[in-house]
């Protein structure tokens, strides 16, 4: 049975979520939550810059997404609490806005909107666990942790690799730098 997902945030992560998410199985998108109208996304979903187009059918509606003739709710809610994912069946919530980090405001996808989990795509406070794949998901305890974080792009491309050089040679302390690309929520000097 695959696990229903509801995306909060459908800007540069959210999109990038869907578009692996898509094809699979196992995962059945059933709703997106953004304050911008569907039309927006519908065509940022399509054709994007860094990935490419889209090889879907994709269209949007007031209250839908529609791809490849499957309609996705989506709503423009900012109150996490309001947005009513067991209505939807959501089992899972993809947080991609940026705004929920801290737990304690993200857990009102469970409280008050019926998520059964939240995965927070950044680094979070508060939050049940934090997981990197390949590094401790084995730590992951479904009874346990319901708010969990998917730490940083930084940390899941140095840790994976951190993992393996302590495993096999040990490490005492160590020293990194990242250069990373501009991001919409910086301010470009020139």
């Amino acid at each position: 049975m695959a696990v229903r997902v509801g995306i909060n945030g459908f800007g540069s992560i959210g999109r990038r979520f869907f578009r692996q998410a898509w094809r699979r199985d196992d995962i059945d998108i059933v709703a997106i939550n953004d304050l911008a109208p569907a039309s927006t996304f519908a065509h940022l979903l399509k054709y994007d810059s860094n990935y490419g187009i889209f090889d879907a059918d994709v269209r949007a509606e007031d209250d839908a997404l529609i791809v490849d003739g499957r309609r996705i709710r989506f709503t423009a809610i900012k109150d996490p609490a309001q947005l009513a994912w067991d209505q939807a069946g959501v089992d899972v919530v993809i947080e991609s806005t940026g705004v929920f980090t801290d737990a304690t405001k993200a857990r009102a996808h469970i409280e008050g909107g019926g998520a059964k989990k939240v995965i927070i795509s950044a680094p979070a406070k508060n939050e049940d666990i934090t997981v990197v794949l390949g590094v401790n998901h084995d730590q992951y305890d479904p009874e346990r942790h319901h708010v969990i974080s998917n730490a940083s792009c930084t940390t899941n491309c140095l840790a994976p690799v951190a993992k393996v050089l302590d495993d096999r040679f040990g490490l005492v302390r160590g020293l990194m730098s990242t250069v990373h690309a501009y991001t919409n929520d910086q301010r470009i000097l020139d």
